[in-house]
């Protein structure tokens, strides 16, 4: 674990003897002697390239290690380069030790880190297809979120950290500039939609002034509850950054602005990433790489196809039992969309009674699931409300984990930008799969696990995530919380939306349909509203690969699932099975499977 190699190292910075000094470069600089040190040397070398990761992780200010919260990442093409010699020197030393004589979970981190290593190293052919500025998690909206919401303030020298990473926006972005202008070279452009939205967004992120930015009412909102500060403290650290927003923030973002004005009249398409030089080749790998398996494009297309028809009949029984015999699914979904019954009030206190009611379902199925899950995490979950400068692009919700130290909860963000979106009978599926039992306990309890290295702790494989939480929603059914049939259209609406995803993201990237066709045929099958629709075709477009990992996770699950049950009978119990999922962290489809497998055998015996 990432704790035990700090104090290991700061045990070596302490005491100073020679005889240490030899180990600790051997550990460092070469092959350790133990692959479990080479495991948090790897881990640890690999994480520290990057302050911002290390301030979400917050492993290390438990140990008084905290200066790299004064730092933004290093985005310059050198370090990328510098961060891939890296990975392939350390796959080089994994590759040293005999894999042959592990077992247990050691012999799984072996597999796991070599899979990992080793995705990165392939995806270096295509390592400039992506769109560093995009709607979803653009440089230019990720990193205000991080700096409000991730960077903690306790006290005057984390403000002032606060600062300095202020101050070194303009650098960052200054190289997140030069890696755009290489990909305009090699002609890697994103879609004309990206562009309009970002232009908009960075616009209207700088057109009000400084002291109302949210860099800046972040900043204050926290210096208030920081306990005994100075006034005169309080009142130099808000005007310099007031001042640093002025002169570092708001000219970084006007030159990325002119950047993308100058490239909007050069793109006039919107089109999958198969019009990408090399581009049916990186879809393959990112297909690959989001799933954990070998499945094709092809074959991912025909699943959805497959799930979309088994799904629409599942719905149409129950709009059936609830009197709706006729029209489409949309047709039916619109019906129920405009139904006031679920609906909230479109105000301030409709928006705070939807956050109250996220929060009042999660803690009731946390409290009702001791029939299927017998390990739980220790860390709570919170729900608030998506940052509202970054909403309209943002998805309709999203997770972040526990700090590992454990200074904050698990939060799931629920975007409120329009009270219409959040249809009451959809709730409770977008609660469980966001947190209890999906997200949270995933990625929580994986932060718990006691004796497997770091990296093993971090949710690194969507397949597996993504998996976990939309089978999650079927556990929810399963387990009694679906009862009510509007409940349960709702939890079928987001199992067609992810087997949906299956068609469209093949559709667009494989098939190169255009993002119109894409929008009208998941309008038609999942009853959500355009503008529901086209947010997430508009994400699929800049994230190509990433949404066919939920339905392919799910399904190997559910497969793994069935084949315990027949061969253990009344032996299969389904806590064991959840266990054997979620206690040994996230893992590639194939050797999540193997895990399985020998728990099954050993049920046997």
């Amino acid at each position: 674990m990432i704790k035990t190699l700090a104090k290991w190292l700061g045990g070596i910075l302490l005491l100073g003897v020679a005889a240490v000094s030899v180990v600790a470069v051997n550990a460092i600089y070469f092959k350790p002697w133990s692959i479990d040190v080479y495991f948090e040397r790897a881990f640890f070398k690999l994480g520290s390239t990057s302050p911002e990761i290390l301030s979400q992780l917050r492993l290390l200010e438990q140990f008084g290690i905290d200066g790299h919260n004064a730092h933004l990442d290093d985005a310059s093409e050198a370090e990328q380069q510098r961060q891939m010699q890296m990975i392939k020197d350390e796959l080089a030393v994994l590759q040293e030790y005999d894999r042959a004589g592990m077992d247990g979970q050691q012999a799984i981190s072996y597999d796991v880190f070599a899979y990992f290593l080793g995705n990165m190293v392939e995806g270096e052919r295509w390592k400039h297809h992506n769109y560093p500025l995009n709607q979803m998690f653009g440089v230019q909206n990720s990193l205000p979120e991080f700096l409000a919401e991730v960077h903690q303030i306790h006290n005057v020298k984390e403000a002032d950290y606060y600062l300095s990473r202020l101050s070194e926006v303009d650098r960052k972005f200054s190289q997140v500039l030069d890696g755009l202008k290489i990909r305009e070279q090699k002609n890697i452009l994103p879609p004309r939609f990206v562009i309009d939205s970002v232009l908009e967004e960075m616009q209207e992120f700088i057109a009000v002034p400084a002291h109302e930015n949210i860099l800046y009412t972040s900043l204050e909102e926290r210096l208030n509850k920081v306990e005994g500060l100075a006034d005169g403290e309080r009142v130099r650290i808000l005007a310099q950054g007031e001042a640093l927003i002025d002169a570092e923030v708001y000219p970084a973002y006007k030159n990325l602005i002119a950047y993308y004005r100058e490239l909007q009249p050069k793109v006039f398409e919107n089109n999958g990433v198969w019009a990408l030089p090399d581009g049916e080749a990186f879809y393959a790998y990112q297909v690959r790489s989001h799933t954990t398996t070998n499945l094709s494009p092809e074959e991912l297309h025909q699943v959805g196809i497959e799930e979309v028809a088994r799904i629409e009949g599942e719905m149409n029984r129950i709009f059936s039992s609830v009197g709706q015999d006729s029209g489409s699914i949309s047709a039916r979904f619109s019906v129920i969309n405009n139904d006031p019954q679920f609906l909230y009030e479109d105000s301030d206190e409709g928006r705070e009674r939807i956050v109250a009611d996220y929060q009042a379902m999660i803690d009731e199925i946390n409290a009702g699931l001791g029939d299927y899950f017998d390990v739980k995490p220790a860390m709570g979950v919170e729900v608030r409300r998506v940052p509202e400068f970054k909403e309209q692009g943002a998805p309709g919700a999203y997770y972040n984990p526990p700090a590992m130290d454990g200074s904050r909860p698990g939060v799931f963000y629920a975007n409120l930008r329009d009270v219409h979106e959040t249809k009451k009978f959809g709730m409770r599926t977008l609660a469980y799969h966001e947190a209890v039992p999906g997200h949270h306990f995933q990625l929580a309890i994986a932060q718990e696990l006691e004796g497997v290295p770091t990296f093993r702790k971090l949710g690194l494989f969507t397949a597996y995530a993504e998996g976990w939480a939309l089978y999650s929603e079927q556990v929810a059914k399963e387990a009694g919380f679906q009862e009510n049939p509007y409940d349960d259209l709702g939890r079928l609406q987001a199992e067609m939306f992810r087997a949906v995803r299956l068609v469209v993201d093949t559709g667009m990237h494989y098939k190169r349909w255009s993002r119109e066709e894409a929008i009208e045929y998941m309008v038609e099958k999942t009853g959500m509203t355009e503008t529901e629709v086209t947010t997430e075709i508009e994400r699929y477009l800049v994230m190509p690969g990433q949404a066919l990992a939920y339905k392919a996770g799910m399904l190997k699950i559910l497969q793994l699932r069935d084949r315990a049950q027949a061969e253990l009978g009344e032996a299969f119990d389904i806590r064991q099975f959840h266990n054997v999922v979620l206690t040994n962290g996230a893992l590639p489809l194939a050797i999540l499977e193997r895990q399985v497998d020998d728990w099954i055998a050993i049920k046997k015996g």
